[in-house]
């Protein structure tokens, strides 16, 4: 799992098109790779094809919630370690124990604090480098060593 080496990919999910447009431009500056999508259903489709490094996702959405959609990625093989940033309202007391709860990493409030959510984002990317150099390590101590092996 070395997805990290290269510029990271952040999905952004959110049905406000205003929010779409202003986190895909905001991730961009700082040198990220966004995919924005307006609705659960595109956004599941997109990260089975080519999952991205870390998800920006809506609560509130028609058809499919964000936390429906970040079930349906935990329950994913493939996806599951992906980490899952929600956004919500600040008045909506249950949210953040459903995001915890659906399997997210972290909640940031609307409207959003762009310097928050970008420290929200580089921290969880090193953690998940960190992951991946971790299971790389672990990996290569099972290996067997070449003086072991030689007579």
């Amino acid at each position: 799992m070395s997805r990290i080496e290269k510029t990271p990919t952040i999905m952004i999910v959110d049905d406000t098109p205003a929010i779409l447009d202003l986190l895909d431009q905001t991730l961009r500056a700082q040198g990220y790779r966004a995919l924005a999508f307006p609705r659960g259903r595109l956004a599941l489709e997109a990260a089975a094809e080519t999952p991205p490094d870390l998800i920006l996702l809506d609560t509130t959405m028609p058809q499919m919630n964000g936390f429906e959609i970040c079930r349906r990625l935990k329950s994913s093989p493939r996806l599951a370690e992906i980490p899952v940033l929600f956004m919500g309202s600040a008045d909506a007391g249950d949210e953040k124990a459903r995001a915890f709860a659906a399997g997210g990493v972290d909640f940031v409030t609307k409207p959003l604090q762009e310097e928050e959510l970008l420290v929200k984002i580089r921290t969880f990317l090193r953690m998940m480098e960190m992951q991946c150099e971790l299971r790389k390590r672990e990996r290569a101590a099972k290996t067997p060593r070449d003086e072991e092996s030689s007579p």
